[in-house]
């Protein structure tokens, strides 16, 4: 299927790894020149090299920019949406994507915490959005997509700061869907659920040495919870984001789509 990337420009956060990486990765493959952020310089020309490479082995001959980026920041923002923009001469595709907040109950978390993490899950979608949004304006096949977490949907016990930080990101994402809409500008949310990243295996490790148990077994305890009886891969999140961002998702906007194997008992 033809998902209308070739020769777009997508930006992508925390894509050294995890699931920003592997969208970086699907995007390029089909085609879209993509701009890398995250905070590790050295992650992320690994990064770069692995997702050129990737493209290439799919007959794609895209341009990966990495660009180092602390997404708490409004001036590193400020200055990854005008490198891109400056290299490229257009976004067509704006991937908001951060780390989490730590875990913990509310007294667990004091001011410093909670500036932190509205800061980096919140005002980072304000920051890289008012940055992008006049080259998106420009554009025939505008994209914003924030990753964001089953959270909004079913709150995590022990996750305070994700459970509120993310909901407010949803509502931001709602609102701006019926305000860029006139614009041709479509906004969506991701909401992964348990996925293999490096923020959810040090959490699998942890209880396996709590409980004396093999990380396998810990995993697959928990993937026998789901309905799909398996844990989701970033790839499994990245073809959702990929989807939003093609021609094919034109009247999808407003929406948040939750990749869970089926695990969040909601219905609407």
């Amino acid at each position: 299927m033809d998902m209308g990337l070739q020769g777009r420009v997508a930006v992508v956060g925390g894509a050294s790894a995890g699931i920003g990486r592997a969208t970086a990765t699907m995007l390029a493959e089909e085609g879209c020149h993509v701009v890398i952020a995250a905070r590790s310089h050295d992650r992320l020309e690994a990064a770069a090299q692995l997702i050129d490479g990737r493209a290439r082995h799919a007959g794609e001959t895209v341009r990966v920019l990495p660009i180092v980026c602390d997404m708490s920041s409004p001036a590193d923002i400020a200055q990854l949406i005008a490198r891109a923009a400056q290299e490229f001469g257009a976004i067509d595709v704006l991937v908001n994507n951060a780390g989490g907040p730590p875990l913990g109950p509310f007294d667990h978390h004091d001011d410093d915490a909670w500036r932190k993490a509205i800061d980096t899950n919140l005002m980072s979608v304000v920051w890289c959005v008012r940055e992008a949004l006049p080259h998106l304006k420009k554009s025939d096949q505008a994209r914003v997509i924030n990753i964001t977490s089953t959270a909004v949907k079913e709150p995590i016990d022990g996750l305070i700061l994700s459970n509120s930080v993310r909901l407010a990101t949803t509502g931001l994402a709602k609102t701006l869907s019926r305000e860029l809409g006139p614009h041709g500008v479509t906004v969506n949310n991701v909401g992964p659920g348990w996925t293999l990243t490096g923020r959810m295996r040090p959490l699998l490790e942890a209880q396996a040495k709590a409980e004396a148990r093999t990380f396998d077994d810990v995993r697959d305890e928990r993937a026998a919870r789901l309905p799909t009886r398996r844990l989701g891969e970033p790839e499994d999140v990245a073809a959702a984001i990929v989807f939003l961002a093609s021609k094919h998702a034109r009247q999808i906007t407003g929406q948040t789509l939750i990749v869970d194997g089926g695990a969040t008992a909601f219905v609407l």
